[in-house]
């Protein structure tokens, strides 16, 4: 049976891809150009430039046509030879996966056990790093935001962590869900590595995956790691020149977006986004204990300003409510992943977004609670209501 349109824009409240502003779409809504043309040549060197100052780093960027696992997949090729060891705090699917990846191609992963419900431990960290005496442990590789679990993990307190045991690990850290929407200091926390991609915070369509490095990453890499080719740092350095040279076709709309992305991130102010998406955060927050449900990160630190997973009650079915969430309302939603997968939904609340979005996100939910007899207490609109007004007064 086929469903009749919903009126109006589908609701994105993913914890991505989300929203695309219109200036955006509008900018991307143009032919396809030379993209080895001067001009393009120059649109991307602004794009790059630009993005050091999101990920806070005077390092270098490179971009890939990819999801962010392609960026998760260059920095094991680049950095790691068989038999070398990682260590990755478990806090969710994404953790894992990463961990997974790392093992396919032969390093050996140290994961530090976690219930999914509580950020890296650094102390655990400091643990790892502390028993290799030999030294094989080549990075720590944390991720700040989890998008499967909701937990944001302290990255700063990871390199204290790392310098008290002494070792000289790199640390790569996973800023997916979490860039252009969250505080991030990449030089000032010492990251090596950054991972991130285009479709959450910076409010793009999914198919670029981003990276940060840093002198000394760079300099391991040109040391050895895997065999690669579309993935190589320094090949897309050395025949680039002045410009990291695309392993391939790059992707010119996109980068035609990023540039206004960039500059409507700007022209709000990093530290301006940063404050909105947590007051959006605190608002989905203060509905979700309203209806008496459970938020899955225990401590209120360790809650991400970009998306909340949320505990769902035992004998119901969180999928069957997204289901009914999207068809009745055009409200999007996600499910929960890998061990997670039938106990929780996931709120996504970043990117292009504000109070009157996050209140008509909030209404819809509560309505399809009701609709769908989901055991919940009434008023969390309205408490976020309150909440608005008491900021706005």
């Amino acid at each position: 049976m086929n469903m009749p349109r919903a009126a109006g824009r589908p609701f994105m409240a993913l914890p991505g891809p989300t929203n695309i502003p219109e200036p955006i779409l509008r900018a991307m809504d143009r032919p396809t150009e030379d993209f080895n043309s001067p001009a393009f040549e120059a649109l991307a060197a602004g794009c790059y430039r630009d993005l050091k100052r999101v990920f806070k780093t005077d390092g270098t960027i490179l971009c890939w046509a990819s999801s962010g696992h392609g960026a998760w997949e260059s920095t094991i090729v680049n950095l790691f030879r068989p038999g070398d060891a990682i260590v990755i705090p478990e806090t969710g699917a994404f953790s894992t996966w990463w961990a997974e990846m790392a093992g396919l191609f032969g390093a050996e992963v140290v994961t530090l056990p976690g219930d999914w419900r509580s950020a890296a431990d650094p102390d655990a960290v400091e643990d790892a790093l502390r028993k290799d005496t030999e030294r094989r442990i080549r990075a720590v590789g944390v991720v700040h935001s989890e998008t499967s679990t909701g937990v944001l993990s302290d990255v700063a307190a990871i390199r204290r962590a790392m310098d008290a045991a002494g070792h000289d690990a790199l640390l790569m850290v996973d800023t997916i869900s979490s860039l252009a929407s969250m505080d991030y200091r990449m030089d000032e926390w010492r990251v090596d590595v950054t991972v991130g991609g285009s479709q959450k915070g910076l409010m793009l369509p999914t198919g670029l995956g981003i990276i940060g490095l840093n002198d000394r990453a760079l300099a391991i890499a040109r040391e050895g790691g895997s065999p690669r080719r579309y993935w190589s740092w320094q090949r897309m350095l050395d025949q680039g020149g002045d410009l990291p040279k695309f392993p391939g076709t790059a992707p010119t709309q996109i980068f035609s977006g990023m540039r206004v992305a960039l500059d409507l991130l700007f022209e709000e102010g990093l530290d301006n986004v940063f404050a909105r998406h947590r007051r959006m955060a605190d608002l989905v927050r203060l509905a979700v204990e309203e209806w008496g449900f459970e938020l899955n990160a225990r401590r209120p630190e360790e809650r991400s300003d970009t998306v909340t997973a949320v505990r769902w009650p035992e004998g119901h079915d969180p999928n069957a409510f997204r289901d009914s969430l999207r068809d009745r309302f055009n409200v999007a939603v996600s499910h929960g992943l890998l061990d997670l997968a039938g106990k929780i939904i996931r709120i996504g609340h970043l990117g292009d977004l504000n109070e009157t979005m996050i209140l008509g996100l909030l209404g819809a939910i509560e309505a399809n609670l009701a609709i769908d007899g989901v055991p919940h207490r009434p008023g969390g609109v309205r408490k976020a209501i309150e909440q608005v007004t008491a900021n706005r007064t």
